[in-house]
């Protein structure tokens, strides 16, 4: 098991794999683009086993690396410091954020292959795209319990997914094998698997800071792992 998580960007997905990381008894290195102080809140919250460093420093430091930045940062991700690491693909494609990243819009690359085209010498694996930042903490559950949720998981090197997927377990979660990283469109935005299932149905005719209020009272829904294999296997090209 993984004993030190490097985490590169210090958002919102970052913080939520941060707070499980140390719940589970592991140490973090956080990092973001922005320099280590502007991670001292966040730091001073999770406790002795955080500290803030730099993108390069949380790479080196990691024996698993979790990539949670925007998607066009991904140039960015320290390549030599990662060589030879598992690197957790926590990153979205959002056109109107991200641009127009080449072969992404036609769908002839999916987003972890054009990460991992970057990360020639790692082992990137494709997880928590699916769940946004509040349900992953709040869905957290030991092994064995009734109502555990499963996580989507893509990648090409057996052995790296395998440390992922022992990773998630002590995260509180159960797996599902999503394929190869060619096959993580399935886990992409607007695809039966992404947010949604976690979150629930929203109540109809909310205002926006009432729908902001039901996010964050919402423990979300658990979804187990049959659940998630058959919204995976249900993605197709145009849903």
């Amino acid at each position: 098991m993984s004993k030190t998580i490097g985490i590169i960007g210090g958002g919102m997905i970052g913080g939520a794999v941060a707070r499980l990381a140390v719940a589970a008894g592991l140490d973090v290195v956080l990092s973001n683009s922005r320099g280590p102080e502007t991670l001292a809140d966040l730091v001073g919250e999770l406790g002795p086993r955080a500290r803030a460093a730099t993108p390069a420093e949380a790479a080196r430091a990691g024996d698993l690396v979790v990539a949670a930045v925007p998607l066009k940062a991904y140039g960015a991700l320290p390549a030599a410091d990662l060589a030879g690491k598992t690197v957790v693909d926590a990153m979205v494609f959002h056109p109107q954020r991200d641009g127009d990243l080449a072969g992404l819009g036609t769908g002839e690359l999916t987003s972890s292959a054009l990460v991992q085209r970057h990360l020639a010498d790692s082992r990137v694996v494709k997880t928590f795209a699916t769940i946004d930042f509040h349900h992953l903490v709040t869905l957290a559950r030991p092994a064995g319990a009734a109502d555990r949720s499963a996580l989507p998981v893509a990648g090409d090197d057996p052995a790296a997914k395998a440390q992922v997927v022992e990773l998630l377990d002590a995260f509180g979660y159960d797996a599902v094998d999503a394929g190869r990283l060619a096959d993580s469109w399935r886990l992409a935005p607007g695809k039966p698997a992404y947010v949604q299932p976690y979150m629930g149905e929203r109540p109809e005719g909310l205002s926006q800071e009432e729908a902001q209020r039901w996010f964050f009272q919402s423990p979300g829904v658990s979804v187990p792992a049959a659940r998630v294999k058959e919204l995976t296997d249900s993605a197709t090209r145009e849903n």
